[in-house]
């Protein structure tokens, strides 16, 4: 189990490559963002896009995914107050096999609720070819194994 101690500057955490499959992101597209380029191939070969392309919240709740196979699913998070900032570098297009990691930029204990840290991650999805296409950085707050900070 990972605690807001275990989270030092620079600390890397990488993901679990993921395929993007055409099936899921059409199914994702039709629930959530149904535009065109997302939901039919030859309507994405005439987008900007060049091809049935993931919506940038599909390719958003995949990087969650990956952040929580690769440590918030074994750590003491209580969740997040915010994303400082989410870039969609690149689309996604269908067959693309994504991969990344979360890095530690700053870890501070929480001035206002004892007990816990506050952990600031940069979190970066890249395909492939090692391009980026999707950078983000968040905070998550997880429990102190250490009540009493020293």
């Amino acid at each position: 189990m990972l605690y807001f101690e275990d989270f030092s500057e620079g600390r890397r955490f990488d993901y679990t490559p993921v395929e993007m499959k055409p099936s899921d992101m059409i199914a994702f597209a039709h629930e959530f963002d149904p535009q065109p380029m997302h939901l039919d191939e030859e309507a994405g070969k005439r987008s900007i896009l060049g091809g049935l392309s993931a919506s940038g919240w599909h390719t958003s709740a995949v990087g969650m995914r990956m952040m929580l196979d690769a440590f918030m699913g074994q750590s003491t998070s209580q969740g997040s107050p915010g994303i400082d900032f989410m870039d969609w570098k690149k689309p996604v297009l269908a067959g693309d096999v994504l991969t990344g990691f979360s890095q530690v930029m700053e870890a501070r204990r929480s001035k206002s609720k004892p007990g816990l840290g506050i952990v600031r991650f940069r979190n970066e999805i890249v395909n492939q070819a090692g391009e980026p296409v999707a950078v983000s950085e968040c905070s998550v707050l997880f429990r102190c194994r250490d009540k009493v900070q020293h």
